[in-house]
């Protein structure tokens, strides 16, 4: 398993498109705002067969250190949770079993 990094799939979409690198950069940095923007206005992501973006909230809590013992208020807090799509899990069961 490895790391890819946004400049690795900026790098394959040029390839595959022959679009000017700068153009696919652009595109990839603007998509990824606007999911950052619209998860932030609270707003649920869908995007057919890939998955589905939304924000939870977690709820306020009291918390221990381990190491004092001392009681600590943790606030809320919102998380963003993620449900794959159809052919995301399709293609990920199909690489957990040619992989075995």
């Amino acid at each position: 398993m490895s790391t890819i990094t946004k400049k690795d799939l900026v790098d394959r979409i040029t390839e595959s498109t022959q679009a000017k690198r700068v153009l696919v950069k652009a595109t990839v940095q603007n998509f990824l705002d606007e999911v950052i923007s619209e998860l932030a206005k609270g707003n649920r992501l869908e995007f057919r067969d890939f998955g589905v973006f939304e924000t939870k909230t977690r709820a306020a809590r009291t918390a221990q250190n381990p190491k004092t013992m001392e009681r600590i208020h943790v606030s809320a807090k919102q998380k963003v949770k993620f449900k794959m799509g159809r052919l995301m899990k399709e293609k990920l069961a199909a690489e957990v079993i040619t992989t075995r």
